[in-house]
């Protein structure tokens, strides 16, 4: 039976993925990194003065790194990131102010590099790719850390995950939207070291595994550009090989049959299109990026 937070998990992966078309189709110039110009563009509420800045939202900005805001923005105590192409936590360890960062709906493998945010009391880590639940040790410098959401991520399967964090990071109040209460606590500590050892070999399965999907779209992503590379277009709008090469029976044959009846390079951007996003494919960092950059390619080609 699903927990209610399995329930919540499984609804916001679905928007993720349902929402994800249209948010990008939709967009007007996001950018993919983080500017000046876009943060005063956020900044508004604050007079467009960004190095007094306490509160910033930059979600859905396309963003794929976080850079810049723990030297402009110094101040911030509040900094929404969430649903954007993180793939990793870095350059936040100056904001000694922060309270809440919610990074929701991004790439994130590791918790890493918050010891820097003293004041930290709310992270907010749903529907990532933590699979290293080890690293959530590293929060254990945040001594004001209260919440913790950490639905949807990969590490949340593993046996023993929540009597791991709770005994981990006794500062902890609430975990995933679920209230630790003074009972699960003791109880989480007595047994953490065998919670650790347990986690220790789920762990490194779960990174065997995430090593052979890495493998995996780099072997895909190498057959897409070589594909791209053999395919040159002919003289009648279809697409060949290599022209100068001796015709067969059967490529003749072929070739007389296009002939009769020609394809309609509508028809076949929009096999590709149903092919692209019907083909059953594993929720991953690299799939995330994929359907990014086909959508970005789509929306160039149209733009041209």
């Amino acid at each position: 039976m699903l927990r209610s937070t399995d329930r919540f998990c499984l609804e916001r992966i679905r928007s993720l993925f349902s929402n994800f078309r249209h948010n990008f189709q939709n967009k007007r110039s996001r950018s993919s990194r983080v500017t000046e110009d876009l943060i005063r563009r956020r900044a508004e509420h604050n007079e467009c003065e960004i190095f007094s800045l306490e509160e910033v939202s930059l979600h859905q900005q396309d963003i794929e790194r976080i850079e810049h805001l723990d030297r402009w923005c110094k101040e911030l105590r509040i900094l929404y990131l969430q649903n954007n192409l993180i793939p990793r936590i870095e350059n936040v360890g100056r904001l000694k102010k922060l309270e809440y960062l919610n990074l929701a709906l991004n790439n994130i493998e590791v918790i890493e590099n918050l010891e820097g945010c003293e004041s930290l009391q709310k992270l907010d880590l749903t529907v990532n790719f933590v699979g290293r639940l080890s690293s959530v040790e590293s929060l254990r410098h945040n001594i004001h850390l209260r919440e913790l959401f950490l639905v949807g991520n990969p590490c949340t399967q593993f046996e023993g995950y929540r009597q791991f964090v709770v005994a981990a990071l006794p500062q902890l109040k609430s975990l995933d939207r679920t209230e630790i209460s003074r009972s699960e606590r003791i109880q989480a500590s007595q047994g953490l070291e065998e919670a650790r050892r347990r986690v220790a070999e789920q762990e490194q399965e779960y990174l065997r595994r995430r090593a052979e999907e890495k493998e995996e779209a780099r072997r895909k992503e190498a057959g897409v550009e070589e594909e791209k590379k053999e395919r040159k277009p002919g003289f009648d709008g279809r697409w060949y090989t290599d022209i100068n090469n001796t015709v067969s029976p059967e490529s003749e044959k072929e070739n007389q049959e296009l002939n009769e009846n020609p394809k309609n390079p509508e028809e076949d951007e929009e096999q590709r299109e149903r092919e692209f996003w019907h083909t059953p494919c594993s929720f991953t960092p690299e799939s995330r990026l994929e359907a990014y950059r086909h959508l970005e390619e789509k929306r160039r080609a149209k733009e041209k």
